[in-house]
Parts: C-alpha cells; structure tokens; sequence
C-alpha cells in the first residue's frame, strides 16, 4: 500500500458537497486576488499519438499548496480517458497525496462558475437557466446553488433523453426544482443567471431573448471561429470577466473577447478586490468566460484530501 492518500471519483462523488467546493474555489481566487497563486497558463507535451497536458500551481498564502495536475488527449483511450492531481505541501514540499479521475477536474471548474454567479449574479437571482445537460453542467448548478439561493432551475439541451435524465438526476442534488424545457428560448429569457456548457461551436441562442441584468457564464467553445455564445453578447456585456487572463492570452487562436473588447476583459480576482469593476446596476449585463485558472484544482484537491481522505 501506498504511504499517501489516493482519491478516487467514487471516493470523492460519494462524499463531497458543493459548498466545500465553492468554499475551496473562493480561497483560491482570494490567493490570486492577493498575489498568492502562481497560475501559469497550461502546456502540452508531445507524447507519440496524443499530448499530456499539465496545468500547475502554487497558493502559497493561507492554503499552502501546490502541485499539478495531468490529463491525456490520446484518441485510442476512449473510456480509460483520466486525470491526475498531485498535491505538495507548499511550505516543506511534502507530498500531500493523490486524486484520480475526474471528479477533481470537472468539480473546480463548476466550482469556478459558483464563485463567478456570486460575484457577479444579482443578489435576487430566481432563476437559473441552463444550456447543455453534460458532466460540466452538472456541477456548474451544484456550484450556483451553493451560492444563490434559486427557486427554479430550467435545463435544455438537443436531445430529450439526455435533459430529462440531467433533470431528473440534478433535482434530488439541488434545492430548487429542476425542470427540462423543450425550447431553448424560454430558459434564456427567463434566466437571472444563465450558464452555457455545450460543446457547441455554433451559438446556442438568439441573442435577443437575453434579458438586461442577467448573468451569462460560458464553458464552452470560446474563440471567435468557434463558439456557443453568440458575439453579440459580447458587445452587448456591461462587464466582462475571466479567471485567468494568461491562459487567455496564451492560446493559439483567437478568443472570443478579442480587439477592441479585449481591453474590458477583467479578471474575477480583481473584480473582488475592487467591486466597481464588476455589477454596479441590477441592469447591467455581466459574462464570464471560463477558461481554467490553473491552481486550482490543487487547491480543491488539498481540500477534498483533508476533508474525505
């Protein structure tokens, strides 16, 4: 046997709850707020017929941890697909211990989300809209519900099995009533928050269904020739955030705030250290754009190692 801990998914979707996830995503984004996390964007090596891809970090303020995490783009892996968090105490170097799968990866960025909706979201959010009915938009109404207290969650995706099943399954991990919608235009229009999380490089709704005041966070595709959010949102945005402008700026093609838009890009740290960057009017329209603040699976990892390891 090992002489450190080892997380698996069934180990952490047995026991985890979103509010220790969120509480573990605000953490670190105080640490980036403070100057505290080393976030650099992700790399890739070239490993024969696929990439190992490496995002790392350091907090090294209050939560004291680094390490990294791993995952493969082999095309031949199919259902082996996984991932690695490897979390080091941050003060000695000590190894902390491991998670495996994919809970970890899939839980911070929903977590991530979580802390976008409260930051930016009306304090008065009823409703929480939701495009896309995958692992990803699972956890980004777990995280949401955590931190606003929704009275209806409304889901579509293409596919009726697939947001009835998402419905059923979220309604009995969340407090308010998830419900699957058969059109797309009614969750847009009535949403106080809505969350995109497809894989869709076509946007995903009419731009004129999106009401004043609303909260839209994107997961998805998100680059100006690809992507699930329709450009005029962008245009339209009173603010517009991310969680980690290097990552932006490092990838290889255009992303979907870009030119003159590029100069309101702000990140979600800086919105928490000064307000006025972010809502200032129960009318304004905000966006997030997530993009993976590197770090912060470790941070959650450390977490979720102290609390079910």
């Amino acid at each position: 046997m090992s002489g450190f801990p080892i997380l698996t998914d069934g180990d952490v979707y047995s026991q985890f709850d979103y509010e220790t996830v969120v509480d573990a995503l605000s953490d670190a984004f105080a640490e980036r707020a403070a100057e505290t996390l080393e976030a650099p964007p992700r790399w890739s090596v070239d490993a024969g017929a696929g990439d190992l891809v490496f995002t790392a970090g350091a907090a090294t303020g209050p939560t004291n941890a680094a390490g990294f995490r791993v995952y493969e783009t082999y095309p031949e892996s199919g259902a082996d697909h996984t991932e690695l968090v490897a979390v080091f105490d941050a003060t000695t170097g000590a190894f902390e211990g491991l998670a495996v799968g994919h809970a970890v990866g899939g839980l911070r960025t929903g977590g991530i989300g979580g802390v976008a909706i409260d930051c930016l979201a009306r304090e008065d959010s009823e409703t929480l809209g939701v495009l896309g009915s995958g692992f990803q938009a699972r956890a980004q109404v777990g995280a949401a519900c955590a931190v606003r207290d929704f009275s209806t969650v409304s889901v579509y995706s293409p596919t009726a099995e697939s947001r009835n099943a998402f419905a059923e399954t979220v309604d009995d991990e969340v407090e308010p009533a998830v419900r699957a919608v058969d059109d797309p235009e009614p969750v847009v229009r009535e949403a106080d928050a809505l969350v995109c999380a497809t894989d869709s490089e076509e946007p995903v709704f009419d731009p004129g269904w999106l009401e004043s005041g609303t909260h839209v966070t994107t997961i998805g595709p998100r680059f100006r020739d690809a992507h699930e959010l329709p450009l005029e949102v962008v245009e339209r945005a009173d603010v517009i955030s991310t969680d980690s402008l290097p990552q932006v700026d490092a990838y290889d093609r255009p992303f979907l705030v870009a030119e003159d838009d590029r100069g309101r890009l702000v990140e979600l740290a800086a919105i928490l250290v000064d307000t006025d960057r972010g809502r200032t009017s129960d009318d304004d329209l905000t966006l997030f754009c997530s993009v993976g603040l590197a770090g912060t699976e470790v941070v959650l990892g450390k977490r979720l190692l102290e609390a079910l390891a």
